[in-house]
């Protein structure tokens, strides 16, 4: 195997996971999947093994492969196929975390046009592409889906492996079915569609590699990172001095006053290691539960921090590493336990114990405990707007894109500056199309309201409202039905 193909390869497939990340940044909804960016994206070989991940959210490299492994075992796929899951106890994280996973078919060894749908229905299966997102509500007892729940059931909707687009066609039902247990459905429309564009932008650049090296070669080389990946590993475990290493520690109380301990043997031999929690304490009532792709997730993390950043993250990094996690306690819960805060909470503390092991090992690689908590703050309210002014963008065949709506409430005296343009003369179309709508600005003050100048500098008082409304861009071309529809008002605000 050449190994300057090897390496050009291990970018290639990379640069595949980033790119689907990055359509899924640019096209989701959510600040929670556009800003904060908790989504991960992979590529795997036909076996469902992985072969790349992205450089994403960490606690995802060791679990995301558990998801295809269950819709691997679970489904048949065809070309043009999707599935969504996100059962903790069948690869997934916890409910928020949805997972897409699809087949990426195409015949490269014969020449003939691989692609991403059911236009090739006699061709061979080259791998899978797939993503993760943290969706910011999947219903549950509290907005957020992340709520002080005793069973998992509490914390939202579940979905086993199934598959949501078939033959390139989404199953409507289904989709409905998603959308009617969530609070945001809009919001979440947009994310699950921008996880399908994702997934068809990774299929598309998975097959054309076939295309271009050959189905058979590039599933030689997925090999080879594979086991690169694996020397790698074992490499690395071969440098720390053999031993039994042990640590524990303890999560906060819970309001039962559980203890809720982390106790870890790690046991290195030769170029092997085995991660043992046994004597950790049994589940909790409380939702700090994690399931077992979570202690697979955060040890694969350790492991692979430890090693470098020049080696694929892959799923080869896990075979000399064994993980020992009893069921029924703290790192391995059984349904229907809840699981909520075990992915976030919980995995960190995991990490802790983990690298606390090691550092008896190879104290020069391994630092000190980081604060160990993500401090989750969830919010869910009516009052308060940050979104889109629909209908503000000029219309015309390709409509102006809309403009935002943002208010801000102040909690104490404050002077506030506003510069803003386009208030009097609104976005010009152009070929026919429509101008956008100006953008405009208001204070409501002690029930009253009034509007703001775009240039100003005000006094506001605690309790105020300031609401800005940016403008539309402009419509191109005449209205039509080939890309236009009708505007759904002036400035498509409401008052409320």
């Amino acid at each position: 195997m050449d190994p300057a193909q090897l390496e050009v390869l291990k970018h290639l497939f990379s640069s595949v996971a980033e790119e689907m990340g990055a359509v899924l940044r640019r096209t989701s909804y959510s600040p929670n999947i556009k800003e904060r960016r908790d989504y991960s994206c992979a590529v795997f070989d036909a076996c469902g093994r992985m072969i790349a991940q992205a450089a994403h959210i960490p606690v995802h490299l060791g679990s995301m492969p558990l998801s295809v492994e269950e819709c691997v075992a679970s489904l048949d796929f065809e070309p043009g196929d999707v599935a969504v899951l996100n059962d903790p106890y069948r690869g997934g994280t916890h409910l928020p975390d949805i997972t897409f996973v699809a087949p990426v078919f195409g015949d490269g060894a014969s020449g003939t046009e691989p692609a991403y749908g059911r236009d090739v229905p006699d061709s061979c299966l080259i791998g899978f592409v797939a993503s993760r997102a943290h969706h910011a509500d999947v219903g549950g007892l509290s907005p957020g889906s992340m709520p002080l729940s005793g069973e998992v059931f509490q914390e939202g909707l579940i979905i086993p492996p199934v598959k949501l687009v078939r033959a390139g066609v989404i199953d409507l039902d289904l989709w409905g079915l998603l959308l009617a247990n969530v609070r945001t459905p809009d919001e979440r429309a947009g994310d699950l569609r921008a996880q399908l564009a994702a997934g068809r932008t990774g299929a598309r650049r998975l097959a054309a590699l076939a295309e271009r090296y050959g189905r058979a070669e590039l599933s030689r080389y997925m090999q080879g990172l594979l086991d690169y990946a694996e020397r790698a590993t074992r490499r690395l475990i071969a440098e720390l001095p053999d031993g039994e290493y042990r640590f524990r520690d303890a999560l906060d109380p819970t309001d039962s006053d559980e203890e809720l301990e982390i106790q870890l043997t790690v046991t290195i031999g030769a170029d092997e290691v085995v991660v043992d929690f046994t004597g950790t304490s049994p589940q909790s009532e409380s939702n700090l539960n994690a399931v077992y792709a979570v202690t697979l997730s955060a040890t694969a993390y350790v492991f692979r921090s430890l090693i470098g950043l020049d080696v694929p993250s892959n799923s080869g990094c896990l075979v000399p590493i064994h993980v020992i996690a009893p069921k029924g306690t703290l790192v391995n819960a059984r349904r229907p336990a809840a699981v909520a805060a075990g992915n976030v909470e919980t995995s960190q503390r995991i990490t802790d114990v983990l690298l606390g092991a090691l550092a008896q090992a190879c104290p020069e690689r391994v630092p000190a405990a980081s604060q160990g908590t993500m401090n989750n703050l969830t919010i869910g309210g009516r009052d308060l707007r940050y979104e889109l002014r629909e209908g503000s963008g000029g219309t015309g065949r390709f409509r102006g894109g809309d403009g935002i709506r943002r208010d801000y409430e102040f909690l104490s005296p404050a002077i506030v500056t506003l510069l803003s343009e386009s208030r009097v003369r609104r976005p010009y179309g152009l070929a026919g199309g429509e101008p956008g709508s100006p953008g405009i600005a208001f204070l409501t003050s002690r029930g009253k309201r009034r509007e703001v100048p775009g240039r100003a500098m005000i006094e506001a008082e605690a309790g105020d409202v300031l609401s800005v409304r940016t403008p539309g861009g402009g419509g191109y071309g005449r209205p039509g039905r080939a890309g236009g529809h009708e505007a759904l008002g002036a400035t498509g605000d409401t008052d409320c």
